[in-house]
């Protein structure tokens, strides 16, 4: 299976093939490829739509590659955020019903509604596999889980069709869209009619609260993206477990309805909203000492320590 990661080795970054218990290091890459040894490789480049990607495919198909392959185990690398500067990070509230319904409100069926698209800042809260999630001292008492299929943009689009849309993925990757169920600035403020509004969105932006990873699956590889099982543990225990078949609008829906006012470049990132069981449901937190780890189908598991922010 195609799954491809970025890692750090002996403080240097590199590209790998991603495997349960180890990765494999693609070594010789800028040399089979024409690079300058200093180039700086993007994974977007060797995913579908990327320009490497047919000739990757075709030399890790071949029994005798020329690739310089190097396996090594997951405890002897650091894993590192697949995609480290989209240039675009956008993720949908509300796009599973059962989700809606907990919250409780009523999830409106397709044809009546659309869907909602929120942005995180991609610098501060992305973050590595294994880093910590930090509760912010500012607001420290309901920090909750979201899992979630996160979609990596391989080709530049706009105004696409629903039935063409996923032709411009490039592959699928794990996001865990962490939130803060409290944040409340001023709480001596006078009341303004969007308050409540901000006040989620705000809670979306403290710093490290998007973790990303460990890879990103081919779009190759998973030719359907509405039939991933995907579930979450939070100290060992499931809190989260469902398919993806769940979302209110599929991922061709969400594609197609962004492009109609934002071009999708490579790289872009899409989160596709979050299923039911997150921890605001049951009176459930985060706290420092907690222990998060989220599994999709195809794809790996998403793990991260959470600790109190040293800030």
């Amino acid at each position: 299976m195609m799954r491809l990661c970025r890692f750090e080795l002996h403080g240097a970054e590199k590209l790998g093939v991603y495997q349960d218990e180890t990765v494999l290091e693609l070594k010789n890459l800028q040399q089979e490829f024409g690079l300058p040894a200093d180039h700086r490789i993007a994974l977007v480049d060797f995913l579908p739509g990327g320009q490497f990607h047919s000739q990757l495919q075709a030399l890790m198909s071949e029994p005798s590659s020329s690739l310089d392959l190097v396996e090594h185990a997951h405890s002897a690398i650091k894993l590192l955020v697949p995609i480290p500067n989209p240039s675009k990070l956008l993720l949908l509230a509300g796009n599973y019903a059962k989700h809606v319904e907990e919250r409780g409100d009523v999830a409106e069926e397709r044809a009546r509604t659309f869907p909602y698209v929120f942005m995180k800042p991609p610098t501060t809260t992305l973050t590595h596999p294994h880093d910590p999630i930090q509760i912010p001292k500012a607001s420290p008492d309901q920090i909750d889980w979201e899992l979630e299929l996160g979609v990596v943009i391989g080709q530049r689009c706009s105004n696409v069709s629903e039935e063409n849309a996923l032709a411009h993925v490039a592959g699928y990757t794990i996001v865990n869209d962490i939130t803060d169920r409290n944040f409340r600035p001023n709480p001596d403020r006078a009341e303004r009619p969007r308050d409540k509004f901000f006040d989620w969105l705000h809670g979306k932006w403290h710093d490290t609260f998007c973790p990303m990873g460990p890879c990103v699956t081919s779009a190759t590889e998973i030719p359907d993206p509405q039939s991933l099982a995907m579930s979450l543990r939070a100290n060992g225990e499931v809190e989260q477990n469902a398919s993806t078949s769940e979302m209110v609008f599929p991922v061709a829906s969400v594609i197609s309805f962004i492009s109609q006012f934002v071009t999708l470049e490579p790289g872009d990132i899409i989160s596709t909203g979050t299923p039911a069981g997150v921890g605001h449901a049951k009176a459930r937190f985060l706290r420092p000492g907690d222990h998060v780890a989220g599994t999709i189908e195809k794809i790996g598991i998403l793990e991260n320590p959470v600790v109190a922010s040293p800030a």
